[in-house]
């Protein structure tokens, strides 16, 4: 009996032994299953940390490709950047720009477009139509804002002003030639106005199909002298000597450009020369209604920063023109060709030079 007793004790011993085996062995694995469970959480909010550290650390590429080397396209380049740093977008701290130019080449405004391509920059900033063109062919994907840019639409670059379309948006240079033109009859009594343009610039033979418009409105007759390069801007501006009673340049990159050569001619010849912006008349234009490229720069990085920032894409951006036109008068030039400016030009007048 008594070692009965003891065997069927020793069992339930045993029993017990076991029972608390397993418990023990059951807890230490819901201790390691809580563990592993808390490892993913903490790798997620790691990779979290570093997602938003990598977003606000990230340098945007932003490739600048310019046509051609004259204050206007300048200026507006510089608005641009300005744009861009007021707004928290800064070269040397979350922005590198890399600038090129074309220097009037369209291959080259060809090849650099490609290069900024190939590279994947964040945003292309193309200033005047030949390098929009140029951008517009090298990339679909890469966002392209554009300034500087007389018609958008004839120059292939986008559906409509409204609706762009595709991976292209920006402003319009688009001057108002008729009153410019207008200028030309306060000026003097003659009617016969030389226009030097490039032939192979689209936004060259916009504007002149536009005088040619606004010549026989006003009692104008047109003298076209056409260019291929900056080159012939003085040649063809000294063949219409005799011909004309004054000069209109148009916001045409090659022939601004070279303005100074034309700017000679017309104060040998004391002709009076209507420009189409704000620049050419600091730079020996007499006067024009028109444009500020610094502030049509600035309007297109204000564009830019919405792209930037994810906050709208090109295809949904209208097309944006000046949002004010000014009255420019070179006084000091009025001197040299011994023209007198009709006091209520000067009146009107937002800048003199």
């Amino acid at each position: 009996m008594r070692k009965g007793r003891m065997k069927k004790g020793f069992i339930v011993l045993c029993s017990f032994v076991l029972l608390f085996a397993l418990a023990a062995c059951g807890t230490s694995n819901q201790s390691k299953d809580s563990q592993g469970s808390e490892e993913p959480n903490s790798e997620n909010q790691t990779s979290e940390s570093n997602n938003t550290e990598n977003s606000q650390d990230k340098v945007y590429e932003i490739g600048v490709n310019q046509y051609v080397t004259h204050a206007s396209l300048d200026a507006a380049r510089q608005g641009f950047i300005d744009a861009l740093k007021e707004n928290g977008f800064e070269e040397g701290k979350n922005v590198k720009f890399d600038m090129l130019n074309a220097e009037g080449s369209p291959d080259t405004a060809l090849t650099i477009s490609q290069k900024f391509a190939s590279e994947k920059k964040d945003l292309i900033f193309a200033i005047a139509t030949p390098s929009a063109q140029a951008s517009a062919q090298a990339t679909t994907d890469i966002p392209i804002l554009i300034t500087a840019v007389t018609d958008p639409v004839s120059a292939g670059l986008v559906d409509s002003n409204e609706k762009p379309g595709g991976n292209v948006t920006g402003t319009t240079d688009m001057n108002p030639v008729k009153e410019q033109l207008a200028l030309v009859s306060q000026l003097t009594t003659g009617t016969r106005v030389g226009l030097l343009y490039n032939t192979g610039e689209t936004n060259s033979e916009v504007q002149v199909n536009i005088a040619k418009e606004a010549a026989k409105e006003l009692g104008l007759t047109l003298e076209l002298a056409g260019v291929t390069n900056s080159s012939e801007v003085k040649q063809a501006a000294e063949s219409l000597v005799g011909k004309i009673d004054a000069f209109y340049i148009p916001t045409d990159n090659t022939v601004v450009s070279a303005l100074d050569t034309v700017v000679a001619v017309a104060e040998s010849n004391k002709l009076p020369m209507v420009v189409g912006e704000g620049d050419s008349v600091k730079n020996g234009g007499l006067i024009t209604y028109g444009l500020d490229y610094y502030k049509l720069g600035y309007q297109t990085g204000e564009m830019a920063i919405k792209v930037l920032k994810g906050e709208a894409k090109p295809a949904d951006m209208p097309i944006e023109t000046q949002k004010d036109l000014k009255l420019y008068i070179n006084e000091t030039e009025a001197k040299k060709i011994g023209i007198t400016i009709p006091q209520e030009l000067l009146d009107k007048a937002d800048e003199k030079y």
